[in-house]
């Protein structure tokens, strides 16, 4: 038995939040670049649940409910974090939430700070809406893989964690599936009671 089906099943919404993309003015680069990290970062079998839509508050507030009432244990948003006038998708988390988890937010705009100062105008959060965890993440697939992954040196050594090594114990304790990462991409912080124990084939 592979790895891949030893591991839990899981379900998971990507949502690209972006006018011009929704509209097909431009390529939408959002949801590629988040399949491809999750697909490299996790062992789970992932069925993905994409979403393309505008930057109207009530679509992506309606849009996160639909993705959790189907069974998506994560949520990752891109697009819609900055403080333009249409840039809401903090808001529309945050109305469907039951938890904030804020220390997600404050990680990314650590990571970010280390590339542009203006890291600190971006407003990403993330929540728990029952058993599932959102997070909002930044719009460019170079910054959506930093702040999932965090920054290494030349020699390939972490300098600073990134936010999904959080991922999944936070999964863990709200009754979710169990992660299983693939430590080259990204190792998963557990604490040591929290381990399951590697399953034989």
């Amino acid at each position: 038995m592979s790895d891949n089906q030893a591991c839990d099943a899981l379900k998971i919404g990507i949502v690209s939040i972006s006018d011009r993309a929704s509209s097909g003015t431009y390529e939408d680069k959002g949801l590629p670049a988040l399949k491809d990290w999750l697909s490299r970062a996790l062992k789970n079998p992932i069925t993905f649940e994409p979403r393309l839509i505008p930057d109207e508050q009530a679509t992506i507030s309606a849009t996160l409910i639909e993705l959790v009432d189907a069974g998506c244990a994560l949520v990752l948003t891109t697009g819609g974090t900055g403080p333009a006038l249409r840039d809401v998708t903090p808001e529309a988390t945050l109305a469907v939430a039951h938890k904030e988890m804020p220390g997600f937010g404050e990680q990314m705009r650590q990571i970010s700070l280390k590339f542009v100062p203006t890291a600190i105008l971006s407003r990403q959060v993330a929540v728990i809406r029952h058993k599932s965890l959102i997070i909002n993440l930044p719009g460019q697939p170079k910054s959506i893989a930093e702040t999932l992954e965090g920054l290494k040196d030349a020699n390939g050594k972490s300098v600073m964690d990134g936010i999904f090594a959080a991922v999944p114990y936070c999964v863990d304790l709200i009754g979710g599936p169990y992660l299983e990462t693939n430590d080259a991409v990204c190792k998963a912080f557990r604490p040591k009671a929290a381990i399951r124990p590697p399953r034989t084939a």
